[in-house]
C-alpha cells in the first residue's frame, strides 16, 4: 500500500509535529510554506495533496544531481535487491571492491582507496581522524562559514551556529577565511595535522576560489607536511562541469570526501578516499574503523551506475552548456533588477544568487517558492539564494527556470520595498 497523499495535509503535518519536529513544522508554517513531499520525477516534485509543482533547484544538497528517480539508477537498484542485501562490512565484499576500483579510475592524483560510509559527515569525520592518526598531530584548519555536516569531527570544523549549542568545541580546531592565503599561511605550523575546505562551500554562499588559492594550499601542505583534504560532498559528481570540482584547479588532495549525488537520490553512499601510503595507517588494525551500513553491497551496483553516467564527457558538455544558458540569463536578469540582484556566484551549475543583504535569501525563497521552484538561502550567508538545479535538465527548462526567478525576483523587491 502506498500511503503517500492519503493523509489530508493539516494531518500529515500534525503528525510530524508530533513525533519528528515540531520546530520544523514550526517554521515552516510561519514562512507559509507548507509543502509537503509527494510524487517526484525528473526534476520536479509535487505536493502530496495539492499537486504544486516545484522544479527542484535545491536538490538536497546535490542528491538530486541525476533528478529523482532516474531511471537508469531505479534499475540498477532494481537489479541488485535481486543478488544483495547489506552485507557484511567486517567482511570481504565484491561489489564494494568494484566501486572502490571504479572510483579509483576516476578520482584525480593516486586516490586508489576507498573507505565507504553512509553520509557525508561520517566520511569527513574519519578524513580527519586518518589525518591525525597518520601525522600523530592534532591541529585541523578549516574555513569560517564552511560546513562539513553535524558529526562530531565534522561538526568541529563549521560554523559556531551549530556547534555551540552542544559546549565547546573541543581543542585542535583553527578557523581562517575563505580564499585567504595569507591567513592560511599564518595558521599553519608544524603542528598542523590537515587542511580541509569545501571546494566551494555552498553553505558560505557558494564563494568560488581563485584560480591560485588550491594549488597554494597543495604547496602549503607539502612544505608544513600536512595534509590536503578537500570536501567534495556538493560539488563532486559533474555539478561544476568537471567530474570533481577540483580539478578546476589542476591539482590533488590527499583525501578527497564525496557523498549526496553517489547516492543517486536512491541509497544512501558517502566515500573517503585516500592513497596508499595513507591506507597503510590500518594495516596495523585494519578493524579500528567500520560503518555497519556503509558501502552497502545492495547500494554499490547504484552508486556504480551513478558514476558511469556522471563521467560521460557528453554528460559534463550538457553541464557547461547549461551553465552558459544561466551565466547569459542571469546578466539579463542583473539588468532587470539592479535594486536587488549583485551578482551570480557559479562554477558551472554550482551557483548562487548573490543579492545586497542578507535580508533578501530568506525572502526570496518564499517568492521562489511561491513562482515553482524549491531553493533555499545560504544559512551561513544570506544575501545569497542556492540555485542547484538537477544536472539533467534540458535547455528549455533553464530558461524556464530563468523566468521563475524574474518573477520571484520582482516579488522579492516588492515585498522588501527595493
Amino acid at each position: 500500500m502506498n500511503p503517500v497523499g492519503k493523509a489530508r495535509k493539516t494531518a500529515i503535518i500534525d503528525r510530524f509535529r508530533r513525533h519528528v519536529s515540531s520546530g520544523k513544522a514550526d517554521f515552516f508554517e510561519s514562512v507559509g510554506i507548507d509543502f509537503v513531499f509527494g510524487r517526484r520525477e525528473g526534476p520536479f516534485v509535487w505536493d502530496a495533496t495539492s499537486g504544486k509543482r516545484l522544479i527542484n533547484c535545491h536538490c538536497n544538497g546535490g542528491v538530486f544531481n541525476l533528478g529523482h528517480r532516474h531511471a537508469d539508477v531505479i534499475a540498477a537498484m532494481q537489479a541488485s535487491l535481486l543478488s544483495y542485501d547489506i552485507g557484511n562490512h567486517h567482511l570481504i565484499s565484491e561489489p564494494r571492491a568494484l566501486l572502490a576500483e571504479q572510483l579509483a579510475h576516476l578520482l584525480p592524483g593516486e586516490l586508489t582507496y576507498t573507505v565507504f560510509g553512509v553520509g557525508g559527515g561520517e566520511a569527513i569525520d574519519l578524513a580527519l581522524k586518518l589525518a591525525r592518526g597518520y601525522t600523530g598531530r592534532h591541529t585541523i584548519i578549516s574555513a569560517g562559514g564552511g560546513y562539513h555536516g553535524h558529526t562530531g569531527l565534522a561538526l568541529a570544523t563549521g560554523d559556531p551556529q551549530y556547534r555551540d549549542p552542544f559546549g565547546p568545541n573541543p581543542p585542535g580546531f583553527v578557523q581562517v577565511p575563505f580564499n585567504d592565503r595569507h591567513a592560511l599561511a599564518e595558521a599553519m605550523d608544524d603542528t598542523t595535522a590537515a587542511v580541509i575546505f569545501e571546494t566551494v562551500p555552498a553553505t558560505y554562499g557558494i564563494p568560488v576560489p581563485g584560480a591560485e588559492f588550491f594549488p597554494f594550499v597543495r604547496n602549503l601542505c607539502n612544505e608544513h607536511g600536512a595534509l590536503f583534504i578537500i570536501d567534495e560532498v556538493q560539488t563532486g559528481l559533474g555539478r561544476t562541469g568537471r567530474l570533481w570540482g577540483i580539478e578546476h584547479y589542476h591539482t590533488a588532495p590527499d583525501i578527497m570526501v564525496i557523498g549526496k549525488g553517489l547516492s543517486g537520490g536512491i541509497y544512501p553512499m558517502a566515500a573517503t578516499c585516500m592513497g596508499a601510503e595513507l591506507e597503510s595507517f590500518f594495516h596495523a588494525n585494519p578493524f579500528i574503523h567500520i560503518s555497519t551500513f556503509g558501502g552497502a553491497e545492495v547500494g554499490c551496483p547504484v552508486a556504480m551506475r551513478v558514476l558511469d553516467i556522471s563521467s560521460k564527457p557528453a554528460f559534463l558538455e550538457h553541464v557547461g552548456h547549461l551553465a552558459g544558458i544561466f551565466k547569459h540569463g542571469f546578466e539579463q536578469l542583473k539588468s532587470r533588477h539592479p535594486e536587488i540582484l549583485v551578482n551570480l556566484r557559479q562554477l558551472g551549475l554550482m551557483m548562487g544568487i548573490e543579492m545586497v543583504d542578507g535580508a533578501c535569501g530568506p525572502v526570496l525563497s518564499r517568492t521562489l517558492y511561491d513562482n515553482g521552484i524549491l531553493s533555499v538561502y545560504a544559512n551561513n550567508n544570506t544575501a545569497v539564494s542556492q540555485l542547484l538545479p538537477p544536472l539533467i535538465i534540458d535547455a528549455g527548462l533553464a530558461a524556464e527556470i530563468l523566468d521563475r526567478v524574474d518573477a520571484g525576483l520582482s516579488a522579492a523587491k516588492q515585498l522588501l520595498g527595493l
